[in-house]
Parts: structure tokens; sequence; C-alpha cells
């Protein structure tokens, strides 16, 4: 057994739970990304807002897929609920 297989092996049950904690809690963190990227557009004077706006999208739906997988399968863009809007 190679070191991919042994370690896919055994996070294989770890799976059900992350979904789970990213059904229960994903909109706390989607709060904690958008702190987190205010804290950083103010840091480095808005030079990189652009890049931290997609950078956070990509985790918001990072998280979104990891919550609907736990729902039966694969969810697509337009099978999920809209995100809250910014604050």
């Amino acid at each position: 057994m190679g070191l991919m297989d042994n370690l896919k092996a055994k996070l294989g049950p770890a799976k059900g739970k992350v979904s789970g904690l990213a059904q229960q809690h994903g909109h706390k963190v989607a709060h904690g990304l958008d702190k987190a990227a205010k804290v950083v557009d103010d840091k480095t004077k808005h030079k990189y807002s652009g890049t931290i706006h997609t950078g956070t999208g990509k985790a918001k739906d990072a998280v979104d897929r990891l919550a609907h997988k736990g729902d039966g399968g694969d969810a697509s863009p337009s099978d999920m609920p809209p995100r809250p809007p910014a604050s």
C-alpha cells in the first residue's frame, strides 16, 4: 500500500464529519472569512482588493461544496442557497 492510499484510508472517515461541521457552522466560517479579508485589505491599503475578494469567494464556495456533499452527492452551484451579502 502506497503512502497516498494509506493517507486516503485514514482520512476517509473524516469526510462525513467535515461535511457535517460545514453544514452546521458554514455561516460562521463565511463571517470569519469576511472579517479576515477586511483586515488584510485594510493592512495592504486596498492594493490587492480584487485578489482578496476572489480568494474569499473561492474559499466560501469550497465551504459550500463541503456542506452540500453530505446531502447525498455533489451539489452544483445552482442547487446551493445564495450566500448572505458581505458586511
